[in-house]
Formats: C-alpha cells, structure tokens, sequence
C-alpha cells in the first residue's frame, strides 16, 4: 500500500498556561477532569495516533467537546499543538515554518465550514475563486477554473448571483466549490452540512459521494451524526474526551463496537441500511480457479465445496462451475450475476434471495473481491437490526 496521506501520531494540545505539567500529568494516568480541576487546564486532545489513507473519507465524529473540531485544526495547524506530529505527504506541519503553512493552504489543502462564510458582496463565481485570487491566479484563468467547479456542484447558472439569493444548501454548495477550486489533495470538512435541513443535508452527502468518485481526494470529515458517517465515511474514527475510542470501516464499527460509548451512538438506528456489499463480502468462501481442464476442477473441488467460480488472467468473473464438471474434458461454465463492491444492502439482498448460489462481488474494475451468500446476509441483518426490527 502507499504511503498515506496523513499521519498523526502522539497528538496532544491542552489549552492553558502549563501544558508541559498537564501532559505529565495525564501521562502518570489522571483524566482529563482532574487535569482541569487541580490545575484548570483544558485537555482538548490527548495521545491521538491514526493514518489516513489517500483517496479515503475519513470521518472524526464524537459528541460535542470530544475533541474533533480541536483536532481537525491541529491537521492544519490553525491550533499550535502541544506534542505530537501530523504529516501531510510525509512533512511535519507541527514543526513547517509560517511560510510553508501558507503555501500548503493555499495550493493543496482547503477546509469547508458549517458557517458557508461566503463574502457576501462577491458574485457566486467571485466567491468559488477567491482561493485562486489569493494565490495570485489571473483573473480570466480563476474565472475559468471556478466555472469547471461551479458546473460540478450544479451552480454554473448561478454563477452572477449573490450569496443572499440563494438557499442554505446552494450557499454550502459555493463553499464547497472554492474549497475544491484550487484542487486540493487534502480537503477538510468542519460539521459542514449539519446547518442544512435533513433533506439538503443528503442532497449535499450525494453531491460530495458524486465528486469523490469522480475526482478521488482524501476528505477528513467532522460530524457528530452517525448516519451521515456511515453514508459518507471510507473510515469512521470515534472521539471521547480528547481521546481516540475507535477506528474502523463503517462495518467494522457496527459490527465491533470498542465500549458502550460507541454502541450508544447507534441507538435508534437500523444500522443494516449502511451496509454494503463490500462489508458483507467474505474471502475465500467460495474457491476460485482459472486454469479450467477436468483436473483443476477436480483438485479444486475435491473438499466440501459444490461449485468454484472462473476467473480469467484479470481476475475477472467468466463463470462458475459445479461438482458436474468433474471428469469432463471441456467443463461447462455457467453465467453467474456479479455485484458491484459498493452496492446496498437492499440491492445485495434482492440478488442473493434470487440465486441458489453465493453471488462474486467485483471492484470497480470488474475484478473478484470475494463472495455474498444468504448466510452471511442474515447474520448482518439480525445483528445489526437487533431491536430495530
């Protein structure tokens, strides 16, 4: 795997006169509540160590105070940290001179926030360009830059109107759009749907998965919602009191929950509607084999196993055969439906009720991943349905 793209490692930032003396302390295993009674310090973040991976959303939610804002802003050092490290592309913006923040802000990492913080006397195309102004670009280049962005977000007829004229979700949209116009590989993302109606918000949540596949950026994303952390997130990292409680895929975290805290944020929440199939998929369930002649099926299906599915040199799903193939010269192949990695589980489930077999499930290039049957469907559904149903 490639190097990732971010790396925190031992991150700490306590706000107050001595920081020095509340990390000892922490470090000799007070909490954070006697740090602040005995020497009324704040600990914001504490001993926070994750990577995030290029081309991921990687989502940072946990209840208010739980240190996800404060440690979005030690990302990118809008907050002086205490001890600690984040590389961005393996530099240290702890330690970057003011110059080299500036530059790395300005070119390659933007942050979209709750407030739109949009100039309210600028046109919508103003605003999306006013990263590029800033970086010195020339007016018709930014203009046409901003253009290619705004008609991403579906505002490009809206280009000559002013903030005011435009609702919530379209205002959020123009953020988002001076945010990527200076095409970031880093993109920030503070709360920024969660002052929009539920309808806009999923409106923008589509707008956001609709671009990521398109142009695959690394997103670090802050919520306090569950649900939108499960629609959005590659990985959801869980925050409690400064501290980092949990990070896993989407998946991981509904099925292993690390303590009550995280279970809590599930409550009332039919979870199996997040579910995709690339969560559900299990590996090497079902043998695979591409050499086919009479005796590799026969070697691959000498156990238990009553089919096997074909993959060509490219690991691409040709087929499937069954135990009637042993002994035969030319086996018979026979078309099996694949589902796509990232499909729903209402979309995995209506295939899997329909086929006696388990079902291949393929990346976006069409190769094998793994496999779906009926068994491991039930198993998700009950378990993360639990009193829901």
């Amino acid at each position: 795997m490639d190097a990732p793209k971010v790396v925190v490692e031992g991150l700490c930032k306590v706000f107050g006169s001595n920081p020095k003396q509340a990390l000892d302390m922490l470090a000799s295993g007070s909490t954070k509540d006697d740090v602040l009674k005995r020497t009324g310090q704040v600990v914001g973040v504490h001993d926070v160590s994750f990577n995030v991976q290029e081309g991921e959303i990687f989502v940072l939610m946990g209840l208010s105070g739980s240190g996800k804002s404060t440690l979005i802003r030690l990302v990118n050092r809008l907050v002086e940290p205490s001890a600690g490290k984040v590389l961005i592309d393996g530099r240290d913006v702890a330690t970057a001179r003011r110059s080299e923040l500036i530059s790395l802000r300005r070119t390659d990492m933007s942050m979209v926030f709750q407030s739109f913080a949009l100039m309210p006397q600028r046109t919508v195309l103003s605003n999306a360009a006013f990263g590029l102004e800033v970086a010195g670009m020339a007016k018709k280049e930014r203009e046409r830059r901003a253009m290619e962005v705004l008609e991403q977000v579906g505002l490009a007829t809206f280009a000559q109107k002013l903030p005011r004229e435009l609702s919530g979700g379209m205002q959020q949209r123009v953020g988002l759009a001076r945010a990527l116009a200076v095409n970031p590989s880093l993109m920030i993302m503070d709360e920024a749907f969660s002052a929009l109606d539920p309808l806009k918000r999923k409106e923008m949540q589509n707008v956001l998965l609709q671009l990521q596949k398109e142009h695959r950026r690394t997103i670090m994303f802050v919520s306090h919602d569950l649900e939108e952390a499960l629609r959005i997130g590659t990985r959801i990292a869980i925050m409690e009191g400064g501290r980092l409680v949990q990070v896993g895929t989407p998946h991981e975290i509904i099925a292993k929950p690390a303590d009550e805290y995280v279970r809590a944020f599930f409550d009332g929440i039919d979870t199996s509607r997040y579910l995709t199939a690339g969560d559900l998929m299990q590996t090497g369930a079902v043998p695979t084999m591409s050499k086919l002649d009479s005796a590799n099926v026969a070697a691959t299906l000498n156990g238990s196993a009553e089919y096997a599915f074909v993959l060509d040199a490219a690991r691409k799903i040709r087929g499937f055969v069954t135990r009637d193939a042993i002994g035969n010269a030319a086996p018979d192949v026979r078309p099996v439906e694949s589902i796509r990695r990232d499909a729903s589980l209402d979309h995995v489930v209506a295939r899997v009720v329909a086929s006696p077999n388990a079902l291949p499930v393929v990346d976006d290039d069409g190769c094998y991943c793994g496999s779906v049957d009926r068994a491991v469907i039930l198993k998700a559904i009950t378990r993360s349905r639990g009193s829901h149903v």
